[in-house]
């Protein structure tokens, strides 16, 4: 008879049922991947990413795939935190796991105004996307400089009535610095890492593929760094962690666990395979009944 196997974590106080999220930005609202398979089995999804106000997102090429990867420059399009307060969270409501709304902003008040919003809707937590570019501070993005993190993070707190996740940018000045920022300003909890700022050129048209010139990429080839990041944070902050990056397979959730995340958030896969949360829960059940672990959060930060 197999082991029994308790995946459930918690994460700032809530719980779920195993530490398996579906990533922002690559699970829409769980509608369409709910017609292959029961995404009420994976702990919990990260909404698309919103914005205050809905958003067209970028013109141009917005997806282009790389070695053990992809590069992605879609914009945030999404409907608004109206609209998805209105229509968006019935539908994933319906699907029995952690509702976690992910939102980013292009200045404070888009921030403050969609973070207030949404902490009076039927939501489970706030994921904040600090990645985005402040427009009115010459379009570097929040989540670069620790100190302009705080502030954000700061001015969230003060209106969001949500456990409070924090996501942030590897392209931060100082990673660790950034979480310690964010930590110190009112976070929850802590979600990484983001994309990496990259590029991708067409040799044959001669220039850029993207029309932003850089994106974000994602996928197998982040893994190792942002293994790396995750670890260096979980060992300074006192609050949980959600390990992101190129994760695909069981043996990935269960090395993000070990270097301390407390759950893990899986993207870029479901565009490799659109089973994917299945299959991974599946393999995770059976990788912990070879290697002995009873109880997942055995072995959470034990390198």
């Amino acid at each position: 008879m197999d082991k029994i196997v308790n995946l459930s974590v918690e994460v700032a106080g809530v719980p779920f049922k195993n530490p398996l999220i579906a990533a922002s930005g690559t699970f829409g609202f769980g509608e369409e991947y709910n017609e292959l398979y029961d995404v009420g089995c994976l702990g919990g999804i990260s909404s698309k990413g919103l914005t205050l106000h809905p958003k067209d997102g970028n013109d141009g090429i917005r997806v282009w795939e790389t070695a053990s990867g992809m590069m992605n420059s879609v914009g945030l399009q999404n409907p608004g935190v109206e609209a998805f307060v209105e229509s968006g969270i019935a539908g994933m409501r319906r699907f029995g796991n952690v509702l976690i709304a992910n939102m980013g902003g292009h200045s404070m008040e888009d921030y403050t105004t969609g973070a207030s919003l949404l902490s009076d809707a039927d939501i489970d937590m706030l994921e904040l996307n600090i990645s985005c570019p402040n427009v009115k501070s010459g379009g570097m993005a929040f989540g670069i400089k620790a100190e302009v993190a705080r502030e954000v993070v700061s001015e969230v707190r003060k209106v969001c009535r949500k456990p409070l996740i924090v996501k942030l940018s590897p392209n931060a000045e100082n990673i660790v610095e950034m979480a310690l920022a964010c930590e110190a300003a009112g976070a929850d909890a802590l979600s990484l890492v983001n994309t990496f700022q990259a590029m991708a050129i067409d040799l044959h048209k001669r220039k850029p593929v993207f029309n932003n010139v850089y994106a974000g990429l994602s996928g197998a080839a982040i893994k190792p760094i942002a293994l790396r990041m995750v670890h260096s944070v979980c060992k300074q902050v006192h609050i949980p962690v959600i390990g992101i990056g190129g994760i695909y397979t069981a043996e990935d959730v269960l090395e993000f666990v070990m270097a301390g995340a407390a759950a893990v958030q899986i993207g870029t896969v479901n565009f490799n395979n659109p089973l994917a949360g299945r299959d991974i829960l599946d393999a995770l059940v059976e990788l912990c009944q070879r290697e002995g672990i009873a109880d997942i959060n055995e072995v959470r930060g034990i390198c």
